[in-house]
């Protein structure tokens, strides 16, 4: 059964058709997957658990609960060593988020799915094809839209699953933030220079507990330099949508006014997501007809 740890897992034609899948679970089709998960969250999370989740449900899997704070990993037990013993028990695939990046080398050994749901500063896929299938949805195209990403670029693994994924795609790809936070990416320090001319403006937020934004700039600073203001807003194409994967810092990243404006597809994307981690969850355990 395959897994899906990096967006360099997939080829073009393997996430558009995770797309489709996604649209055609998001119309209604239900297709049989037999099978029992387990959700390994050693990170906080909202979305992605929930999603994942509600995905699950729907799919009629049997999902075992696992609380990592009542778990052997508190005794010292070893990532390696819970998956092989959810493996040893019956389990088909685990979805993962973990602080530790590519936490998932240390089981390549494993026979069931691991899925990622995040690991550290390195990739989170599912964000990726849930934004990826929120664009596609919205334009019906992704080559030749340009995607501009503002904001922690060397700590979001939000932004590093999708540059590669988006640009594979043959869209062109933008990156705004201060020089402190670029990475290894080449970035540029003024939001205004592709306000006017990007189809998707994509927010990323200030990662408060990987570095402390205080000691750069305020929020209000933040906001007025790299935010998405009223006035910029008002600058945008009259077709260009806003995105953000959340959690929000209102009034930081976007404009408090801006997260339900009409241009916002900001809660689409969480609705999107379950329909995406459906296709992706067929795709681990049953792979890809």
């Amino acid at each position: 059964m395959p897994n899906l740890v990096t967006m360099n897992d997939l080829d073009q034609k393997t996430i558009m058709h995770l797309l489709e899948r996604a649209g055609e679970y998001q119309r209604g089709e239900r297709a049989p997957v037999e099978g029992t998960v387990v959700n390994l969250f050693f990170e906080p999370s909202t979305r992605t658990k929930m999603s994942f989740e509600m995905a699950q449900h729907k799919m009629g899997l049997t999902v075992l609960q696992f609380d990592t704070a009542f778990s052997s990993v508190l005794k010292g037990e070893t990532l390696y060593d819970t998956v092989k013993t959810l493996e040893a028990i019956g389990v088909s695939g685990v979805v993962i988020r973990h602080e530790e990046e590519e936490y998932y080398k240390e089981l390549e050994n494993c026979r069931l799915s691991v899925i990622n749901g995040g690991d550290g500063s390195g990739q989170h896929p599912t964000q990726s094809l849930l934004d990826l299938f929120t664009i596609y949805q919205e334009f019906g195209k992704i080559d030749g839209l340009h995607i501009t990403i503002v904001g922690d670029i060397a700590h979001s693994r939000v932004a590093k699953s999708n540059a590669a994924a988006l640009e594979m795609l043959g869209a062109k790809v933008s990156f705004v933030c201060p020089e402190a936070w670029s990475g290894s990416y080449e970035t540029f320090e003024h939001i205004d220079d592709f306000i006017e001319n990007t189809d998707v403006v994509m927010l990323l937020r200030v990662q408060h507990e990987r570095h402390a934004v205080s000691a750069m700039f305020s929020k209000e600073d933040y906001h007025e330099k790299y935010g998405l203001t009223e006035k910029r807003e008002r600058k945008m194409k009259p077709s260009a949508i806003i995105m953000h994967p959340a959690p929000i810092n209102r009034g930081v990243e976007i404009a408090d006014s801006l997260v339900e404006c009409d241009r916002s597809r900001i809660f689409k994307q969480m609705a999107n997501g379950v329909f995406v981690r459906m296709a992706v969850l067929e795709y681990a355990l049953k792979g890809r007809d």
